[in-house]
């Protein structure tokens, strides 16, 4: 157990080791090689590269180097990443074979290695992560220490100002004050609903209770999101620092994180940061020797996508099988075990000790009048830059796209993008200039969601987007209720017939029927949302639907069973791409002359539309 002394002098001589890391001008003969240890780059390889780069510096006997595990640095199409401190030096899609010559040339030379440097989607090479586009327009609060610290050094976030909100919050505020500064920060549940934090605080601390409880949402279920996930795996004490001051702050002793199982990396840095708290005395009885007692523990899920909806991940937590409760009551007032519990997402905690620390004008300064601070996206689909990002509120879906994300790849144009996964809504070209926030997605038939932004580009087809979400929420459909179990089973069937060209006009209208009943009837937030993907691509593409319903076409040959692929004699420049990516070769031509399709043998994969650069199919 370490006192406040300790800590503080940790804090100062950690601080000033790790200077480097956030100074490029640092005066330190030492390098830290940090080598990204998030789940995308570990999944190529980079705990490989890791080892590799310190058994070489071992066997060269190279001193003042150290090699670091960090989590997610956020652009992940460059991975696995490798950024040398304090010069700042950015090495993009590294293997284990390139570790040789990045020490010798870099570190025992002194020069980059030019093959390996980062560049940005004009071809630039970048010296530094401040150069990219790419980070240019995020302002991380939530990711603060993502790509900075050691995950699995409690002393390195300590060094980062880690824990010191929390030592604020026991010496000289009271639970009333904290809640009041969360309150006035306009701080809302980043987990999709957008409630105010400081509010659910309030309610929880008002109820009636000796015992209360503080819960993590960490199961992270909507396709291609993973902020959750990257926060946990590059920064977790930031989650437990929070959820100790909410404690604090509502009158609690207990916490827990629910977390899927599928997060590997995620549990054991989580594991690993609970056990360093509990070892400091951070954690545990009398904390900071302030009468103050708070512990945490950790409950895997199994993967259910409506364990993501809370009463359900409380049901969960309590062992019973995974449904939603009836609301109200809301678990303010009966939660955990039927006690007041406030649940608060990952992304939501990370906020709270950066508030703390530099109050509650300087988070209202950030975002729009009625959504404040940033908001983490995971960026994927059609985009070049995929990744993590984090934006203040009121950022454009254009910069988003654009700017960040380096626009649409093979010269393709944006067509929409997704948000809040099956429970959002897409968003077309036309409101590409649509500040994201909580009103203005609202607004246009989407929603925030938890913050998975997909971007599709003109070779998708909305209603086989739309049948893909509902694929998905008929299968994770806990069966609770009958809208949501047999509704969303009906719609996916008369998705089913419009793209296998069964369907008829009047489908349209039993879908958009449905859709509407089903978000009147459902027990859950999940259930009342399932339909919004298939209302906002029926508000925006319903001539797709019509297409698919009446003509029996598929403008884009996603569908199969209604595409039939031709290629523009007048746009064909006989370059034959389309030919040499065909899987069955179904292409004919040779040299510069025009392609033709064999349509005996083309099984309408599409492939050939993806490729060509010309835009000659169709």
């Amino acid at each position: 157990m370490k006192t406040l002394e300790e800590i503080h002098e940790i804090r100062e001589e950690k601080r000033k080791e790790l200077d480097l890391r956030v100074n490029t001008k640092a005066d330190t003969r030492e390098k830290h090689i940090l080598v990204c240890q998030g789940t995308g780059c570990t999944s190529s390889k980079s705990p490989e590269i890791l080892e590799n780069f310190r058994r070489i510096l071992k066997e060269k006997n190279i001193e003042n180097v150290r090699v670091i595990k960090t989590g997610c640095f956020g652009l992940c199409a460059k991975g696995p990443i490798v950024i040398i401190r304090p010069e700042d030096t950015f090495y993009a899609m590294v293997t284990p074979e390139d570790c040789e010559e990045i020490i010798q040339t870099h570190i025992v030379e002194g020069k980059r290695v030019e093959r390996l440097l980062c560049k940005d989607i004009d071809g630039k090479i970048v010296n530094s992560l401040d150069e990219l586009n790419f980070y240019k327009k995020q302002k991380r609060i939530a990711l603060k220490n993502c790509g900075v610290i050691n995950p699995e050094d409690i002393d390195e976030y300590i060094a980062f100002n880690g824990y010191k909100a929390l030592e604020r919050v026991l010496d000289v505020m009271s639970p009333e004050e904290v809640i009041e500064v969360i309150s006035k920060s306009g701080l809302r549940g980043r987990g999709g609903a957008g409630f105010p934090t400081g509010k659910k605080w309030e309610l929880t601390r008002a109820s009636k209770g000796k015992q209360k409880y503080v819960v993590c949402n960490a199961d992270e279920g909507d396709p291609g999101a993973f902020m959750d996930r990257s926060i946990l795996e590059g920064d977790p004490h930031s989650v437990l620092e929070a959820m100790i001051i909410a404690g604090y702050s509502i009158g609690a002793n207990k916490g827990y994180i629910y977390v899927r199982a599928e997060y590997p990396i995620a549990v054991k840095r989580l594991d690993i940061a609970i056990k360093q708290a509990r070892d400091y005395g951070i954690l545990g009885k009398n904390i900071f020797g302030s009468g103050f007692d708070f512990d945490i523990e950790i409950r895997l899920g199994a993967g259910a996508f409506v364990c993501g909806e809370e009463t359900a991940l409380l049901e969960s937590i309590e062992g019973k099988r995974g449904q939603p409760r009836v609301k109200p009551p809301y678990p303010a007032e009966s939660g955990l075990w039927g006690k007041p519990t406030l649940i608060n997402n990952v992304e939501t905690y990370a906020n709270i000790a950066q508030i703390i620390l530099k109050g509650a004008d300087w988070f209202s300064s950030i975002g729009t009048e009625k959504s404040k601070g940033t908001k983490v996206f995971a960026l994927g689909g059609n985009v070049n830059n995929i990744g993590l990002v984090e934006v203040p509120m009121g950022t454009t879906l254009r910069e988003i796209v654009y700017d960040i994300g380096g626009g649409i790849p093979n010269g393709r144009d944006f067509k929409a993008a997704q948000t809040g996964g099956p429970s959002g809504g897409c968003i077309p070209k036309e409101h590409l200039d649509t500040p994201i926030d909580y009103e203005s997605l609202k607004e246009i038939g989407s929603m925030m969601g938890s913050g998975g932004l997909i971007v599709m580009d003109d070779t998708k087809c909305m209603v086989s987007l739309a049948k893909f979400y509902l694929e998905f929420t008929v299968s994770e459909s806990c069966g609770k209720c009958t809208p949501c179990r047999i509704g969303t089973k009906r719609m996916l069937e008369i998705l089913e017939n419009l793209c296998n060209g069964k369907g008829e006009e009047i489908d349209i209208y039993r879908l958009e029927t449905l859709a509407k009943n089903i978000q009147k009837s459902s027990i859950c937030g999940l259930g009342q949302s399932a339909p919004n993907p298939v209302l906002s691509t029926l508000n925006y593409f319903r001539e797709e639907f019509k297409e698919h319903a009446i003509d029996k076409v598929c403008r884009t040959a996603e569908c199969k069973a209604l595409a039939t692929i031709g290629i523009d004699e007048e746009k064909c420049k006989g370059c034959g791409l389309c030919q040499k990516h065909c899987p069955v070769n179904a292409i004919k031509g040779e040299g510069r002359e025009k392609r033709v399709i064999d349509q005996s043998i083309c099984i309408k994969c599409g492939t050939c539309i993806a490729t060509c650069p010309f835009h000659a199919i169709n």
